[in-house]
């Protein structure tokens, strides 16, 4: 981070999330706060994930803020974008410790969360804050990879490690896999995990009683762009067929808010491909969605 940042700075409005003027981004009377972490040391395909918060944020000037069921404006919450959490050289691990500390730090001011990515492996770092926070705390992960490896590629930090450092933590649900090494499979079986394979959640809603069910009263939400499908969401560092729709999303996590209380989330792993603007456009809707969602 900036040395000379404090939780209480923001960008300029080119960089505020929505396009929101400095007097409508205020950090001090925000409910909600944009954390951006351009982080992407540990991808393994195709890396650029660490200009996905940017592009996110480019992208959400073009959102309507304006919702007609509601009749009100999505600023009205109370939205402050702060400055992007700089990488740390010194590894993954210390990378997670960064985002913990400053994930806490805004949560220890009263703000609602939303982290923008950025590689997967940060989220550890999220919810290692909102656990301290939160002591009813669960995950839900939507994604097409389980993310369980114990380590990968030397690094037990990993992006694909994430959830498996994340179960550590707190119970997990996963949502929309669709692609799991023979150790994660081994894992899912042996404990019985809450995992909702793409197959039993794509065009189908009779699975979200049992999914919500499993989540404890306080969720915090991580979405990984490639849990939703290619054909939509193409811009991911690792995209795999057979995944997620916009509605499908959208209804599934609604139902999701309905139910449980919604304490932060992060969206992450967009990996914007230059040319093609929709994945920036989609990614940075999702998260508009999400805020609106907020109680």
């Amino acid at each position: 981070m900036n040395p000379s940042s404090t939780p209480e700075s923001h960008a300029p409005r080119g960089n505020n999330f929505l396009g929101l003027p400095p007097e409508e981004a205020g950090y001090d009377k925000a409910r909600v706060v944009v954390v951006p972490v351009a982080y992407d040391a540990t991808t393994s395909y195709r890396s650029g994930t660490k200009y996905g918060p940017a592009a996110i944020i480019a992208a959400s000037r073009e959102v309507e803020t304006y919702d007609p069921a509601t009749k009100s404006e999505i600023g009205d919450i109370g939205i402050a974008t702060v400055d992007e959490i700089e990488a740390e050289v010194d590894g993954p691990g210390m990378m997670i410790d960064t985002v913990e500390r400053e994930i806490a730090r805004h949560l220890a001011n009263g703000k609602y969360c939303v982290m923008l990515g950025g590689e997967h492996s940060i989220t550890t770092g999220a919810v290692r804050a909102h656990k301290a926070k939160y002591a009813n705390l669960s995950v839900l992960q939507i994604d097409a990879h389980a993310d369980m490896r114990e380590s990968y590629q030397g690094s037990k930090f990993s992006h694909a490690s994430v959830i498996r450092r994340v179960r550590e933590i707190c119970p997990v649900v996963s949502v929309g896999i669709r692609n799991a090494s023979a150790d994660c499979h081994a894992t899912i079986e042996r404990g019985k995990l809450p995992v909702f394979w793409a197959e039993q959640c794509v065009g189908r809603t009779d699975w979200y009683d049992a999914a919500v069910a499993a989540l404890s009263p306080q969720v915090y939400i991580t979405v990984d762009l490639d849990g939703l499908d290619p054909s939509i969401m193409p811009a991911v560092g690792t995209p795999e067929p057979g995944g997620l729709l916009w509605q499908e999303t959208l209804a599934f996590l609604r139902a999701v808010a309905s139910k449980r209380k919604v304490v932060g989330f992060d969206v992450v792993e967009l990996c914007p491909i230059p040319g093609l603007h929709h994945p920036d456009f989609l990614a940075a809707k999702l998260v508009a969605e999400m805020i609106r969602m907020v109680r």
